[in-house]
């Protein structure tokens, strides 16, 4: 039971987490087309629009940075599953772009209760 609360727990930390990641692009003036897009490959948290860029954005949102930055989560194989996640999306869909970055937001929670946030864009 317990290992259920916790899970529950990490997926509304991760909705939080894309929610406030998603509310920080837009409004840097990005378009959110779609948040957490499946498809048998994986999922891709926030896809955007940036001016005609398609923007293929991680969030890692975590309480502790004892294990590292929530940056440091992501990874070469996680950056080559989302460029392939990125392909598929653009094969279902009707936007087209005239280029495609991948960018990720790192969400760490405080105790003051301000989370730090932290975008990086172009990341691959």
């Amino acid at each position: 039971m317990a290992s259920q609360g916790t899970a529950a727990s990490g997926r509304e930390l991760g909705n939080w987490g894309e929610e406030l990641a998603a509310r920080h692009l837009e409004s840097l003036g990005m378009v959110i087309l779609a948040r957490n897009w499946r498809c048998r490959a994986g999922e891709i948290d926030v896809v955007a629009l940036d001016d005609g860029t398609l923007v293929v954005c991680e969030v890692k949102t975590r309480t502790t940075d004892a294990f590292g930055i929530p940056l440091a989560a992501v990874t070469p194989v996680k950056l080559r599953r989302l460029r392939r996640l990125a392909a598929e999306w653009l094969a279902e869909s009707a936007v087209r772009v005239r280029d495609v970055r991948f960018d990720v937001v790192g969400i760490l929670t405080t105790s003051s209760g301000e989370p730090l946030l932290e975008h990086i864009r172009g990341v691959a």
